[in-house]
């Protein structure tokens, strides 16, 4: 067995026993066990049990479908690109459901190691989103607001939606709702964020305004002579 795939194998244990039993229940001896390797090949790859949690975490979660995505984000229109987005985010989080469900439970139970890795995943996924903000913004498309904190906002509010249907009891695999969910969303997202331009702006002539308009008006009942 070559190096890659037996770390593969590793990997797709160690997703399916954190998912089951989480961080804490987990043994890296049951790891192995269902690998089919030996608990010293397991460290020989990872070094330790948070090593390869955080492997799993950051190979398995939104932070590698999110890089990429970014490089043809900004192709599209703002609308699309952030539905985009929302679809493949709410796909990760129904996919990673289990294991999702039980780090929620035992989080405050973590190690300090466990906690930071977690939080550097998170960070990436945030900073990430934030920096595509960024550069919109820079191009005029949106208009000035804190990116950090709507990156956290856009994604927090797609997570607390479908966690909350599991805990009002309702139906967290109904696709054909979450899609109607994504597109009213980000619609509301994108109205709030959108810079918007007047229609003299729009054919790229600039609108007077205020004192300006107001400077080069003509008195009512004037005419030009």
């Amino acid at each position: 067995m070559n190096r890659e795939r037996t770390r593969e194998k590793i990997l797709a244990a160690a997703l399916k026993l954190f998912s089951q039993r989480g961080f804490l229940g987990a043994a890296t001896r049951q790891i192995a066990r269902e690998a089919g390797v030996a608990e010293v090949t397991l460290f020989r790859h990872f070094g330790s049990k948070e090593k390869l949690f955080e492997a799993v975490i950051r190979g398995r979660s939104f932070l590698p479908a999110m890089k990429g995505l970014l490089p043809g984000l900004e192709q599209v229109g703002y609308e699309e690109a952030l539905l985009t987005i929302a679809r493949r985010f709410l796909a990760t989080l129904d996919e990673r459901s289990d294991l999702i469900r039980i780090m929620l439970s035992e989080r405050h139970s973590y190690p300090a190691a466990v906690k930071d890795i977690f939080r550097g995943m998170l960070g990436e996924v945030f900073a990430l989103l934030a920096g595509y903000f960024r550069r919109m913004q820079c191009g005029g498309t949106l208009r000035a607001f804190d990116p950090d904190e709507a990156a956290r906002a856009f994604l927090g509010a797609l997570f607390a939606y479908v966690h909350g249907l599991g805990f009002f009891f309702e139906d967290t695999a109904d696709r054909r709702r979450r899609e109607r969910f994504a597109a009213e969303f980000v619609r509301l997202f994108v109205e709030g964020t959108l810079e918007r331009r007047t229609p003299g702006e729009q054919r790229g002539k600039p609108a007077r305004r205020g004192r300006e308009a107001k400077a080069g008006a003509q008195p009512s009942g004037s005419r030009t002579r």
